[in-house]
C-alpha cells in the first residue's frame, strides 16, 4: 500500500506490548497478544507522519504469507509500497498499515481484519481456494522501522500457487520453494528471514 502524508494508522502503546511480554523474532501466540492489543482502550488512530519514529507506539501491520503446498510467494518491493526504508528488499508477506479508513468508527480486531482483508484485494491476485490462518507475531527492535511496527502474521495455504501481482510495487513476483528460502534469506527483508526460519523449522 502507497502511504499518503495525511493517513492515520492504527497503533498500540509499547507499555502494553512490554506488559504482555516483549520479544524479539517470531512468537506462535498471537492470539493471547491480539486479544490483549485490539481492545479498544488499548488502540488508536495517528497520523503515519507522527508515529513512523515513535518507538513509544506500535503500528500493527498485517503480514500475509501465501504457501501452496511447499512454495511461497515472494516479491521484491517497489517505488510505490509505502515503507521506504525497506525498498528493494525481498519480502513473503503481504500486507499494510490499518488506516482509519478501514475501522469505520471502530477499533479494534475487526478493523483490522478489514484492513487485512483490503491489503490482500489491493495487492494480489489470488486465483484459487484457500484457508487463512494466524501463524503469530513478529518483533524486532534492532532496526528502526521494527521498533515502531509489530507484524501479524498469517499463513494462506492455497490450494494452487496460482497468484498475480496487482500493484508495481511487488516486482519480481513468484513461487519459490521453501528448500530453497535458506541460501537467499539475506536478500529478504527481517521480518522474512523470520517467517523464513519458521518455515524451514515446521518442514
Amino acid at each position: 500500500m502507497s502511504a499518503s502524508s495525511n493517513e492515520r494508522v492504527l497503533v498500540v502503546p509499547a507499555a502494553e506490548f512490554d506488559r504482555l511480554g516483549r520479544f524479539q523474532g517470531f512468537h506462535v501466540d498471537g492470539d493471547r497478544y491480539l486479544a490483549a492489543l485490539l481492545r479498544p482502550e488499548n488502540t488508536a488512530f495517528r497520523p503515519r507522519s507522527e508515529v513512523e519514529d515513535d518507538p513509544s507506539l506500535k503500528q500493527i501491520i498485517p503480514y500475509v504469507v501465501l504457501r501452496a503446498g511447499d512454495e511461497v510467494f515472494c516479491y521484491t518491493r517497489g517505488g510505490s509500497q509505502g515503507e521506504a526504508r525497506l525498498h528493494r528488499k525481498r519480502s513473503l508477506g503481504v500486507g499494510g498499515h490499518v488506516d482509519e479508513a478501514d475501522a469505520e468508527g471502530r477499533c479494534g480486531f475487526e478493523a483490522y481484519d478489514t484492513a487485512m482483508r483490503r491489503e490482500l484485494a489491493e495487492e494480489v491476485d489470488i486465483q484459487g481456494p484457500g484457508v487463512l490462518r494466524l501463524a503469530g507475531l513478529i518483533n524486532d527492535d534492532s532496526t528502526p522501522v521494527g521498533s515502531v511496527h509489530l507484524g501479524v502474521v498469517h499463513i494462506y495455504d492455497l490450494d494452487r500457487p496460482l497468484v498475480t501481482a496487482r500493484e508495481l510495487g511487488l516486482a519480481d513476483c513468484g513461487f519459490t520453494p521453501i528448500a530453497e528460502l535458506s541460501a537467499a534469506r539475506g536478500d529478504f527483508e527481517t521480518w522474512s528471514q523470520f517467517c523464513i526460519d519458521e518455515l524451514l523449522r515446521q518442514a
